[in-house]
């Protein structure tokens, strides 16, 4: 897998010390991987806690259940983030992490974001823990739908929101309307029934199902990487434990702080994207 050349800018004093000791790690050993918001920067998408990152109220799900404004809101706004997150690509730290796994040293990626770039790069075994915005699940019968197909019958039913396209993108692929009065919402065509992205809403548990698989590659694994998160989500943390349980040695990619530093073997405080591309680069010689 050929990975294009990252130019990143002259590292920080002691980054590429760091870096020779997270080689040195990681060498020989099967690594499971975590991602999060600060992988899919150089994609376009915007992080959450980092450096800039605007302040936010994200809707919870029982918001979304019980009042049918917030509903509309959700839907206007996340029909908007999605056609902008359908049109963003995978960048070279995706890209290095399919290859990675690609020459054997990953033995699977769990992300915590919901844009599907790793599958668009070329990963084969993603666990999604917070879902994947490119589906949608019918909360009454459990119908599924590509978003596609549902974007075209938002678009056919508020051409309105055209209007509307500037609006600053927000990292779970939202958007904020300031007002939906006239917004049309999608029922299932099955039941009738209420659809929702299928992505897990602040107030929501990460299905279980899908912990499981994630907590499977890090019981798997000889070591752990953590790209791109801060570790403020609980069940990015609850993997990090289990890694430290196993003493696995980890290794954080991150800029700035990060709530697995002080357990981690290597913090390596520089951009995922050229990181993650200097460490596939020197693995795989």
């Amino acid at each position: 897998m050929t990975i294009p050349q990252v130019h990143s800018p002259a590292p920080e004093a002691g980054a590429a010390a760091r870096l020779d000791q997270a080689v040195e790690l990681l060498r020989g050993r099967q690594v499971a991987i975590l991602t999060g918001a600060g992988l899919s920067t150089d994609s376009g998408i915007p992080d959450y806690r980092g450096e800039g990152a605007p302040v936010r109220s994200p809707m919870t799900f029982s918001q979304f259940l019980g009042d049918l404004d917030y509903r509309k809101r959700y839907w206007a706004g996340s029909h908007l983030g999605w056609k902008r997150f359908a049109a963003a690509g995978p960048n070279a730290g995706h890209r290095a992490i399919a290859g990675l796994e690609s020459a054997g040293i990953v033995n699977g990626v769990i992300t915590q974001n919901v844009d599907g770039l790793h599958l668009r790069a070329g990963s084969q075994r993603v666990v999604d823990l917070h879902g994947s915005m490119d589906r949608v699940r019918c909360l009454t019968c459990g119908q599924y739908y590509a978003r596609g197909d549902i974007a075209a019958r938002l678009a056919a039913a508020n051409p309105w929101l055209d209007d509307t396209e500037t609006i600053p993108l927000s990292p779970d692929g939202d958007v904020q309307i300031d007002s939906v009065a006239d917004f049309v919402i999608p029922e299932c065509s099955v039941c009738g029934g209420l659809l929702k992205p299928d992505v897990v809403f602040f107030g929501e548990f990460v299905p279980l199902e899908k912990f499981t698989e994630a907590s499977a590659l890090v019981q798997r694994a000889e070591a752990f990487i953590v790209a791109g998160s801060s570790l403020m989500v609980n069940s990015g943390i609850r993997l990090l434990d289990q890694a430290v349980k196993k003493k696995l040695p980890v290794v954080v990619v991150n800029r700035g702080i990060t709530k697995g530093d002080t357990r981690a073997a290597v913090k390596i405080d520089a951009g995922t994207s050229e990181t993650l591309v200097s460490i596939l680069e020197r693995l795989r010689d």
